[in-house]
């Protein structure tokens, strides 16, 4: 008898069974047979029956040992001595295979056990051994022994079924309870019924990435067997549909499936910084407080980097961007104009997603090879949303407020963005502006407004309190001012700024300019954005970095959250583009420079270690 298994209750229910046969060394084939018989139902005169019902007991909690091992699944194709398939040849006469599906895991059996049972089989509860032990025939062994096996690879193979934690069994009435809950009566549908077993069918366990996704109990246990990876069914991919490029339609790489993966609230982090370098070779140690600033707990999924009167090695500038960001993000696209650069760095999980990115420049100097002063325009699709990256740098000067305008006016009709990439609205695009053919646009660059009064007044307005000075500051702002006329960036908006004036510093110091020219203190790089739909931009941080003073110009960036829409797949896509050794470059600078500090730190420990003779 298996340990734990209760004394039989009833003295006239059932025969008393005898211990099963042990083989001691003896040859299978000789094993005695037990016949197939059937416990004597309970008659209703019986008054020591209708005095001691049964009571069903609640099974045990029910626990996962361990994923499908490749030992286990050699059970399908072995056969127990004690098996039903077994016991009919034996016997002449075919048995039923028995349904044990609200079975719970048990630890491995004692030595009395049956041979060849495993840690993953599932214990019986209290109540169907307290029954087999009262009134069960000898073949309920097998019976227990195939269904603790079905259960077992049920369990694992159960596309999705497991999503409860503990089995519960429904009110039984006492009188049917032994009829009832005995395995032996319970029969599962064959191949002959036309339904195939689920042991025929080949599941794996949900996926934990993207909702609608159940979690499921065994990705843990699987890890080694199966992919995290939502399980594409073959069907799926015979069926080559030409509806996948439509907005709802499944396995759509544009769609709102796809996108609801990456994005449950279709909200994209965004990074848009600039930064006038002033033509200086040398870089900053480190760009962490640029491009990782404290305030941020998270990296971005998109990052955009203009730059003004650019250091002479861009590749560089750039392989020390991609260095910063690491090996979880790629440059998807850089592109210069004279001095000015453009760096588009996004995560590599994403890269699949982005259209053909396309660029196009204007020069806003008279002397067009001179190129200075203009503005450099970046475009591409994401999912379904346009997005337009401008840097610019206009025209210097404290009195130039008309040159500037002119800048601007030039810029949104000389951009030939998009090309052919096609428009997402185009009935409410503009031929004359640039800015109204994508749906979210954002300009940034050294724009040059600066403050009027003079630098005394600005001097005095600076000695107030932070969030004072910022305000009285704005006041004698020439960009605030002209964008109130609607002169320059129509539709734009800025977030509200909350740190003191980007230009002009000595370089390497905290003071404003010191030499003989004294340039007033100004608000010249900023970052503008606009949204086709209104509020799928929102701004997060505006701020600059204080700490980079390689340049008369401090960096300012600023964080956004952007609605993305589902789109089409009929545009031309990217198809996984980005610069591939710009990236090991970066990766390889990475693990030079840690190990080069694991050797400092291993010199400094060796060196504080003194001996006494």
């Amino acid at each position: 008898m298996l340990k734990g298994q209760l004394p039989s209750t009833g003295k006239d229910v059932a025969p008393h069974l005898g211990p099963l046969p042990t083989n001691h060394g003896q040859d299978p084939k000789r094993t005695p047979v037990l016949p197939l018989t059937f416990p004597a139902q309970i008659s209703n005169e019986d008054p020591e029956a209708k005095a001691k019902p049964f009571t069903p007991k609640p099974p045990l909690q029910p626990r996962l040992e361990r994923a499908l091992s490749l030992d286990e699944k050699a059970w399908r194709r072995r056969r127990f001595r004690t098996s039903p398939e077994d016991l009919a040849a034996g016997s002449g006469t075919g048995g039923s295979r028995g349904s044990l599906q609200d079975e719970v895991p048990r630890p491995p059996g004692p030595p009395g056990s049956p041979p060849c049972l495993s840690t993953s089989l599932q214990e019986i509860p209290t109540s169907r051994r307290a029954q087999d032990s009262a009134g069960g025939s000898p073949s309920s062994w097998g019976h227990c022994i195939s269904g603790m096996i079905s259960t077992s690879l049920d369990l694992l193979h159960r596309d999705g079924a497991v999503a409860e934690t503990s089995v519960r069994l429904p009110p039984v009435d006492p009188k049917v309870a032994p009829e009832s809950l005995r395995p032996t009566h319970r029969v599962d549908s064959g191949p002959a019924d036309g339904k195939p077993h689920l042991q025929s069918r080949l599941f794996r366990a949900h996926s934990s990435l993207g909702p609608g996704w159940p979690p499921s109990p065994l990705v843990c246990e699987a890890r080694s067997s199966f992919s995290l990876l939502a399980p594409i069914r073959a069907k799926d991919v015979r069926s080559r549909s030409y509806l996948e490029g439509s907005l709802l339609a499944s396995g759509a790489l544009m769609g709102a499936e796809e996108l609801a993966r990456y994005f449950p609230d279709r909200n994209l982090a965004l990074f848009v910084a600039t930064w006038n370098m002033q033509g200086q070779k040398e870089l900053p140690p480190n760009l962490d407080e640029l491009l990782l600033p404290a305030e941020a707990d998270y990296a971005q999924d998109l990052y955009v980097i203009g730059v003004q009167e650019g250091c002479s090695d861009r590749r560089e500038w750039e392989t020390r961007l991609q260095e910063t960001l690491g090996p979880r993000y790629v440059t998807l696209y850089s592109v210069a104009h004279g001095a000015l650069y453009m760096s588009v760095l996004i995560r590599r999980d994403l890269i699949w997603f982005c259209s053909e990115v396309e660029s196009s420049t204007v020069t806003t100097r008279m002397v067009s090879h001179i190129k200075t002063k203009g503005a450099l325009g970046v475009s591409f699709t994401f999912f379904g949303t346009s997005f337009l990256f401008i840097t610019s740098h206009f025209t210097s000067g404290d009195g130039k407020v008309s040159e500037r305008l002119l800048d601007y006016s030039r810029t949104i009709q000389g951009l030939a963005l998009p090309k052919s990439v096609p428009d997402t609205s185009p009935y409410r695009s503009d031929a004359a502006d640039v800015t109204t053919r994508f749906d979210g646009v954002f300009w940034f660059g050294d724009f040059n407004f600066r403050l009027s009064g003079g630098r005394v007044a600005v001097e005095a307005i600076l000695k107030q309190d932070l969030v004072e000075k910022v305000s009285a500051l704005l006041q004698h702002d020439q960009l605030t001012q002209e964008m109130k006329k609607g002169s320059i960036f129509k539709g734009f908006q800025e977030p509200d700024i909350h740190f003191l004036p980007s230009y002009k510093f000595d370089i390497g110091k905290d003071s404003y300019d010191t030499t003989s020219k004294q340039r007033t203190p100004s608000y010249t790089d900023r970052v503008m954005y606009r949204s086709r739909h209104k509020g799928d931009i929102c701004p997060v941080r505006y701020s600059s970095c204080p700490g980079i003073k390689t340049s008369d110009h401090r960096p300012v960036y600023g964080l956004f959250r952007v609605k993305v829409r589902p789109g089409r797949d009929n545009i031309p896509l990217a198809a996984g583009k980005f610069d591939r050794e710009l990236y090991l470059i970066g990766i390889k600078r990475r693990i030079s420079k840690e190990i080069q500090r694991q050797q400092a730190l291993k010199n400094q420990h060796s060196s504080t270690i003194c001996t006494v003779s």
